[in-house]
């Protein structure tokens, strides 16, 4: 498997420099972040759901199980019985959106392929309409599957908390979050690697 990554450059990176010179000194000493991405939206939204609430080494457990079963294609997972799919070993909650997330792809509920067409607000909302998908794991797909360059997440508490201890802050208001988040525009997504790896 190829592996894929967040891509971007020294015109984003001087770009952030040039408006945040807290952000432009740790970008300095950290370098380029390598993030792996996965440049397709069904099996990135699939993952996203099995990764909830379990360790990374328990979801790649799952995924890997789901992929043996279904290959990750939609058609082949929305005929899959829940049983089926939670005997990959997740909960039975899970295996419902997961088949909510197959069935809205099937019938054309969620475009997957029109995605690259769309803004990222239409996509939040399409995602969300479905049981099981959050503000945060369409967030997080418009990140790590589609590359989009714009992203800040404050549903996110180690995005939070990297902010909090690049600016030393004891805390953060949304209004707050969201002018640093604008400062960062349009390459927020590129922020955001930087500060998850500053949240530790």
């Amino acid at each position: 498997m190829t592996e894929h990554y967040f891509e971007y450059g020294e015109a984003e990176l001087a770009h952030l420099r040039k408006k945040d010179k807290k952000l432009g000194t740790a970008i300095d000493r950290m370098g380029i972040i390598k993030r792996e991405i996965n440049p397709d939206p069904f099996s990135a939204l699939v993952e996203s759901i099995v990764g909830q609430q379990i360790s990374n080494k328990a979801a790649a457990t799952v995924c890997r199980k789901l992929n043996e079963l279904c290959g990750m294609c939609k058609n082949r997972l929305h005929t899959l019985s829940l049983e089926e799919i939670q005997s990959c070993g997740m909960s039975m909650r899970k295996a419902e959106y997961i088949k909510n997330i197959a069935e809205a792809a099937v019938n054309k509920t969620i475009d997957i392929d029109d995605f690259q067409n769309k803004s990222d607000e239409d996509i939040i909302m399409t995602l969300t309409a479905i049981k099981g998908i959050g503000v945060w794991t369409a967030e997080m797909l418009l990140i790590f599957s589609l590359m989009r360059p714009n992203v800040v997440s404050y549903g996110d508490l180690a995005i939070r908390r990297g902010m909090m201890n690049l600016y030393g802050l004891k805390e953060l208001p949304k209004e707050k979050f969201a002018r640093y988040a604008k400062r960062y525009a349009p390459y927020g997504s590129v922020a955001s690697l930087y500060l998850w790896e500053m949240s530790h």
